[in-house]
């Protein structure tokens, strides 16, 4: 029998523990986290989707370039838009709770633009937007979400996955998109990579 193969190391160009989350409950073994500190400015005109498309591939290449040959490095960015308006992450609690009041009673875009790339190597990315629709909110429910903290490092000011869940009525497509990592696309493109889910056993702990 010949030896095994290895598989190669996954790199998380990503801080965010909501997408370790994400690969870990899965399987997905992430060998290390190395975020791409990258400018996150809209260009002038730049649509959401490929605003966040561009973040992605830019954060992907960025680590990519400094890591060893053969990893695979995955970016994401998520991006929160309504009547083609981006959503940043709030600057503070004030801003979360304009943020919050203009998404209330209305169907917004959540686009999580991805990128796996082989260091050396080709890239795949691409996009998945789900539309989440909030409920009516008054200004008491505002306040006491945006007390929270949960939404000051979110996109939108807020988390579905957390107790921002009940700010929403409904959520139409991927809510791992919302969470901030599409895994159906992902998890494909990993594949044809050589990353695949393994045995909590097998992963390494980070």
């Amino acid at each position: 029998m010949g030896a095994s193969v290895s598989a190669p190391l996954l790199i998380l160009a990503s801080a965010s523990p909501r997408r370790r989350g994400l690969l870990r409950a899965i399987g997905v073994p992430v060998a290390s986290v190395t975020p791409a500190h990258i400018p996150e400015i809209p260009g002038d005109g730049e649509a959401p989707v490929a605003y966040a498309c561009r973040l992605a591939r830019q954060k992907a290449a960025h680590v990519a370039a400094r890591s060893e040959a053969g990893a695979v490095v995955l970016a994401a960015d998520t991006v929160v838009h309504f009547d083609g308006r981006i959503f940043e992450k709030p600057i503070n609690d004030a801003d979360a709770v304009r943020i919050l009041t203009e998404l209330a009673a209305r169907e917004h875009g959540v686009t999580t633009g991805w990128c796996v790339a082989v260091a050396g190597g080709a890239s795949r990315a691409g996009s998945v937007t789900a539309r989440v629709r909030f409920r009516s909110l008054t200004p008491p429910m505002i306040s006491a979400y945006v007390a929270t903290g949960e939404g000051r490092d979110k996109a939108g000011a807020y988390g579905v996955q957390g107790l921002g869940a009940a700010l929403v009525a409904e959520v139409f497509g991927s809510t791992s998109t919302v969470v901030g990592l599409p895994l159906d696309a992902v998890l494909a493109a990993l594949a044809e990579v050589g990353v695949h889910p393994v045995p909590p056993s097998e992963a390494p702990c980070i």
